[in-house]
């Protein structure tokens, strides 16, 4: 048999498979994963996405005032930008359509005779139903009307009287995905380093403009602006401009502004009830809220006004406890310390750890340990038998002295200024513990209301800020809807207009998803303290109402006895005259008291009259009685009350605030 000649094989068809190209190895920055994956940050749609970078830059400005115990004033402004104006913004230059097919909201002949017959149909329905007195439904809008590709554009700006930021940490705290200053061990708003930049990041995808920052921070003669984008694959600030100008108003704090596609339509229900409820969560802030559109009867402005001058304590960052970390934090704090041996790295590291404590610990970790070993020294294999006796070991809970809750006195103001409840109850639980983190639940119920609708209303706060989405997984919508009995506080759950709020703060709040959407139900020891909570205002809001049911009672008695009045005396006053005419016919002879009285009906000094204004005087005076025993037993006055709120005294002073769930009384010296 022959050999193939080589020109015959490379001729012929190979029979070797071909090989495959080899995968090379990439990698993503930050920026470019959640860039991809930008759902995971609460942009899952541009109306979600107007909706958070609002959310975002309004939490951002809360905490920059708060940092320097400022009273927060902050503008919302959110400008409609019509598409001929974006393309004038980016130089751009309108363009009429050529080939019309080409569109997606293109119609041709036949499709739109169709379409302009239904909906003259739908149109003669809708007549012979209204000619008839029945409900006429909204004609829907033809899909072709606006084709997807008509998008809508935003202008987000937001003022606040803040901190401000250094001038040169400006770049990269806007531009640099996940770098920030919140990631201490501290009751923070945000925590993962995301909200402004995801803000930049869609601006980038949706417009390709730059944001522009304004800042100045106190008793700087100066005004930093900056105007940058992001390189979404190197995870670094891209500067147009960067510099300082004049500050002569002596402003202090931040102004961020950013052009995002959005969609108002669809979210501005969201929008302005999250403005509403951070209202009632932070009465001590000014909130001016404004939409501003090409049209004037678009337009909305609104004032959250402030309510009060009492500000939470300032949270303070405080330090890992034992039975919270994991062997990569031990490591990271290991790597961090400035502390030389393993005594001083425990009592320094680590919350209620002791000196006493920290030699039981040393001594139970084994003979290769010792008080004076470096910590810097520490295997591997150390470490792990540190983190294994943490875990394993009885520690002292943390306290709450770290955290700032809202506190009773502004959650029930707040309250009362946005919904004006007929009665609500506040409380505040005592710091508890899950995983080695400090939690304070405070919850409010209310009953009655402006502008609040049947039922239950719920109402979630995670670390003051108001949480909308996903309601039905969180811990507080479950805890409400399943495992309260209301009808054993005298509330009825489907008639009554209830309002449920509960505020959760915690150095770790258990989010589920970077969106910070909803607390989930899996954490026993939260779920416990928000059934307790709830049920506390519970039971002050039944005394309340039991009260006020009794009140009801003795006005509904009044009234019945009341109504027998005129027949009780015309009764009373037949059965006298009849036995008058005995007594005077000597039929039948009565004591001396009954005769004397009897005469006065024959000589008419008693009437009906007289009977009725007696009866009448006995009814006012029991029901007098009954209603200052109900005053004594409340302590109020039920009469009508006008909310008054005591405006701040001009000029600082030194004082002191004595809190109580109800009010704050303030001392100045």
């Amino acid at each position: 048999m022959e050999s193939e000649s080589p020109t015959e094989t490379k001729k012929g068809k190979s029979k070797t498979p071909k090989k495959e190209k080899e995968s090379i190895l990439k990698q993503k920055s930050p920026a470019e994963f959640f860039a991809e994956n930008k759902n995971i940050a609460g942009f899952d749609n541009p109306g979600k996405c107007l909706y958070t970078t609002v959310r975002e830059l309004v939490e951002n400005a809360l905490d920059s005032a708060e940092a320097i115990s400022e009273l927060p004033v902050i503008e919302i402004t959110i400008e409609e930008i019509v598409k001929s104006k974006f393309n004038s913004m980016i130089g751009l230059v309108d363009r009429e359509r050529v080939d019309e097919e080409l569109y997606d909201d293109y119609e041709t002949a036949k499709a739109r005779e169709k379409r302009l017959a239904k909906e003259a149909r739908a149109q003669e329905i809708q007549a012979k139903n209204a000619a008839l007195g029945k409900k006429v439904k909204e004609h829907a809008v033809s899909k072709s009307s606006k084709g997807r590709g008509e998008a809508s554009f935003y202008r987000v700006t937001c003022r606040d009287n803040g901190r401000g930021m250094p001038h040169d940490d400006i770049p990269n705290m806007f531009g640099r995905v996940l770098s920030g200053t919140k990631y201490g061990l501290k009751q923070t708003r945000g925590k993962f380093g995301l909200g402004a930049k995801m803000a930049l990041i869609w601006s980038k995808m949706s417009t390709g403009l730059p944001i522009e920052i304004s800042s100045s921070m106190r008793g700087q003669n100066y005004l930093s602006f900056c105007r940058l984008d992001i390189d979404i694959h190197r995870n670094i600030p891209h500067i147009h401009l960067h510099e300082k100008r004049d500050n002569k108003d002596k402003w202090h704090g931040a102004e961020i502004q950013v052009v995002i596609e959005g969609n108002w339509t669809t979210y501005r229900s969201k929008i302005l009830h999250y403005m509403r409820q951070m209202a009632v969560i932070t009465p001590y802030a000014q909130f001016l809220f404004k939409f501003v559109s090409d049209a004037p009867d678009k337009n909305v402005t609104i004032k959250f006004a402030r309510r009060t001058d009492v500000m939470p304590p300032v949270p303070v960052e405080t330090k890992h406890h034992p039975s919270s970390v994991d062997i990569l934090l031990i490591k990271r704090l290991i790597a961090e310390t400035s502390k030389q041996n393993l005594m001083q790295f425990l009592q320094h590291e680590f919350v209620n750890i002791g000196k006493p404590l920290a030699e039981r610990l040393i001594g139970e970790m084994g003979p290769e340990f010792s008080p004076k070993m470096a910590v810097k020294s520490l295997t591997d294999q150390q470490i792990v038998r540190i983190h294994q006796l943490f875990r394993q070991a009885k520690f002292d809970d943390p306290s709450g002295d770290c955290l700032s809750p809202a506190g009773e006195y502004n959650l029930r103001l707040g309250i009362i200024k946005e919904l004006h409840p007929d009665m609500v109850a506040t409380y505040s639980g005592s710091a508890q513990v899950f995983e080695g983190h400090p939690f304070i639940v405070e919850a409010g119920v209310s009953v009655g209301g402006k502008d609040v609708k049947q039922g239950l209303n719920i109402f979630r706060f995670a670390n003051r800020i108001p949480l909308l989405f996903e309601q039905g997984g969180d811990v507080v919508t479950r805890t409400a809807l399943k495992r309260i009995s209301w009808n054993n506080y005298k509330i009825n759950q489907t008639q009554d207009k209830i309002g449920v709020f509960v505020s959760i703060v915690s150095t770790k709040i258990p989010f589920k998803g970077t969106g910070k959407e909803y607390i989930g139900d899996d954490i026993s020891e939260i779920a416990s303290a928000v059934k307790s909570a709830i049920q506390q205002c519970c039971i002050q809001l039944k005394s309340k109402i039991v009260k006020k049911m009794q009140a009801r009672e003795q006005q509904e008695r009044k009234r019945n006895l009341s109504k027998y009045i005129p027949d009780a005396s015309n009764a009373v006053y037949n059965v006298l005259q009849e036995m008058a005419k005995s007594h005077a016919s000597k039929k039948k002879r009565y004591e001396e008291g009954d005769a004397d009285i009897l005469q006065k009906v024959s000589d008419h000094l008693i009437t009906k009259e007289t009977l009725y204004e007696k009866l009448t005087q006995h009814v006012e005076k029991v029901d007098y009685e009954m209603a200052l025993e109900y005053a004594t037993q409340t302590g109020v006055r039920e009469e009508p009350r006008e909310d008054i709120y005591l405006q701040s005294l001009d000029g600082k002073g030194n004082f002191f605030d004595f809190h109580s769930p109800i009010f704050v009384f303030r001392l100045f010296l």
